[in-house]
């Protein structure tokens, strides 16, 4: 017996039959990604959500779907740039599926033909990644600034809009690799944890202006009075 055939008036039925039509439509799940290509840039996802399938007898068992594969990966980009992540296997990501066959599009990009008539299908899933499920949340997320960060709050670089500021947390260090950094405001470094130097420069140092050095003038204008005539060459360095 069909379902329809089931329904007690007309109003029962056609909900039976849009039921029935709706489970076969595929929008979006949460999933776990399994493997990344960072080359193709395409994810293998786990879908995160069981499906209640009904067996001969009526009863429904849920059943753990299948893996999706070629995804591509949604990495937030435009105008020549892109934030790019490096995901790994156990991240919690959104499956978006695309109303018709993406392979077309896929494969040679532009405006493209389908190669299928399927529709909402399992095949044509997008990932977003950075889904979060409750245990899995991360801690400690500012209510104020914007932040990219470690998931352990450990390395972060955060913008305060407030306060026209911005703050770099990078526990092993920052390296910039230019062939000129131009810094147009003044720059204070500061000694910390007990670190013997708080600047170290390598490498021929030009300045132009006054040069102080614990308070004293050091630079092409600095003398010394009470100078006595002697051999050419002093003694070292105190």
């Amino acid at each position: 017996m069909q379902r329809i055939e089931r329904a007690a008036d007309t109003e029962s039925a056609w909900r039976a039959v849009l039921g029935g039509f709706q489970g076969s439509l595929w929008t979006a799940l949460p999933g776990i990604v399994q493997a990344f290509d960072a080359q193709a840039q395409t994810c293998v996802v786990q879908p995160a959500l069981r499906e209640p399938v009904r067996d001969a007898s009526g009863r429904s068992e849920p059943v753990t779907l299948p893996l999706l594969t070629d995804c591509p990966v949604v990495f937030p980009g435009g105008g020549g740039c892109t934030l790019t992540f490096p995901l790994q296997q156990g991240d919690e990501c959104l499956v978006v599926f695309a109303s018709r066959c993406i392979d077309g599009w896929w494969e040679a990009g532009g405006v493209a033909t389908q190669r299928e008539r399927r529709m909402h299908d399992l095949s044509d899933g997008f990932v977003l990644a950075g889904v979060r499920s409750r245990p899995r949340a991360l801690a400690e997320v500012s209510a104020t600034t914007a932040q990219l960060r470690s998931d352990d709050g450990q390395t972060v670089v955060d913008m305060d809009p407030a306060g026209g500021l911005v703050n770099i947390k990078a526990p092993a260090g920052i390296v910039l690799d230019a062939p000129m950094v131009t810094l147009t405001g003044a720059v204070q470094v500061q000694n910390s944890q007990g670190a013997g130097t708080a600047c170290a420069i390598r490498g021929t140092t030009q300045f132009e202006g006054t040069v102080l050095a614990n308070g004293r003038r050091i630079d092409d204008t600095h003398v010394h009075s009470g100078v006595s005539a002697g051999g050419s060459t002093s003694g070292p360095v105190a």
